[in-house]
């Protein structure tokens, strides 16, 4: 029979800390693409992908790491795209326009905040908020899930290979000479000013090797990319091939267009097509995607001291017998004890935590134990 004593708990057994557990997380190109394609039974366009989730609204896409109705299968993240309404993408002929536009000013608007004359932020590529240079006003959005990135992504971690340049949807894979532009958030060591974001800390995403102005931000604690479509008219090969114009640079073939009308520009995908279909045309160009997650463990450390002269003895019935201790064979011999386990009881006494030690700790006057009891949250 276990026998109870009690001690009091002064501020000075009681301590927290806080630990940042770190875990990588490889997101590969062919999970998002390719995988789990299927083909249209009977044609050779593409038909889709069972790991991809598109909704009736048709505002943004979920993808999964396994076919979505399988019970095995994890959300990874959600895909949307928007532009501003002052880009030149926004018109009354531009399909889903006002989707387009609203998606783009929630994430503005919940990421960046408002203006002091009350309108909507606008993302920068260097984000100096109240400059108002260097607007991203045409931007894909990767919105990660809880499971991936815990509470939050590690700064400096994030790294996102996407494929620029024409290419056909089915055959993306194959096509290893496109041209492959690497995004990393290089600038998360040094970057200052975050207090003004409402969506707490962010990194530039500049190419790799850094040359040029970033090409997107990554916010840490809202877990979410946002990847300006201009890097997607940029690309020298497609210059090389006599299409020189930014405006008209390959973004994608498209099979739905006639012959001789295959391909289609970034501005072109912008306006003409449906919001779905562009996420489809960009998650088809992540090579490679890679962070650190951050789990944030808060802990709770209680040191359960005994000293010398405490907890020598018990009141078991049975430490006794013929009024002698049964733990003691000589008269003249130390008491002792041995503890078993630690309770946390309230100042009601009432018990809210129970620690079992692994082997019983021998007790006696000639010696003092100090339990550290952990708990996390």
């Amino acid at each position: 029979m276990a026998i109870k004593f009690f001690g009091t708990l002064g501020p000075s057994d009681i301590t927290t800390t806080r630990t940042l557990l770190h875990e990588t997380i490889p997101i590969t190109g062919s999970i998002l693409s390719g995988t789990y394609y299927e083909a249209n039974p009977g044609a050779s366009v593409f038909g889709g992908e069972t790991n991809v989730k598109n909704y009736s609204h048709g505002m943004f896409q979920a993808v999964y790491d396994y076919p979505y109705l399988s019970s095995s299968a994890n959300h990874i993240f959600d895909i949307a795209m928007g532009y501003s309404s002052t880009s030149v993408m926004s018109a009354s002929t531009s399909v889903e326009n006002a989707k387009k536009i609203n998606m783009y000013n929630m994430f503005a608007q919940t990421l960046l905040g408002y203006t002091v004359s009350g309108a909507i932020e606008i993302p920068e590529s260097d984000l100096i908020i109240t400059d108002d240079d260097a607007q991203m006003r045409e931007v894909f959005f990767v919105n990660f899930s809880r499971l991936l990135m815990k509470d939050q992504i590690k700064r400096g971690t994030f790294s996102i290979s996407l494929i620029t340049g024409s290419t056909n949807a089915i055959d993306l894979r194959g096509k290893t000479t496109l041209p492959i532009t690497k995004l990393r958030d290089v600038s998360a060591s040094n970057i200052a000013g975050t207090a003004d974001c409402p969506a707490g800390d962010y990194g530039l995403l500049f190419n790799s090797p850094l040359t040029g102005a970033a090409q997107g931000v990554v916010f840490y604690q809202a877990g979410c990319a946002m990847i300006t479509a201009s890097m997607f008219a940029t690309n020298s090969a497609a210059a090389a091939s006599g299409r020189g114009d930014r405006e008209n640079l390959d973004f994608t073939t498209n099979p739905d267009k006639p012959a001789g009308e295959t391909y289609i520009s970034i501005s072109g995908a912008l306006k003409s097509l449906p919001m779905s279909s562009s996420c489809d045309e960009f998650r088809r160009r992540v090579g490679n995607l890679s962070f650190n997650n951050t789990t944030e463990l808060n802990s709770t450390v209680y040191f359960c001291r005994a000293p010398a002269n405490k907890w020598n003895y018990s009141s078991n019935p049975t430490y006794t017998t013929g009024s002698k201790l049964r733990v003691k064979e000589v008269a003249s011999d130390t008491p002792v004890s041995y503890i078993t386990t630690v309770g946390l009881y309230n100042a009601n006494n009432e018990l809210l935590a129970v620690a079992k030690l692994s082997e019983p700790l021998k007790k006696d006057p000639s010696n003092e134990i100090t339990l550290r009891v952990r708990l996390d949250f």
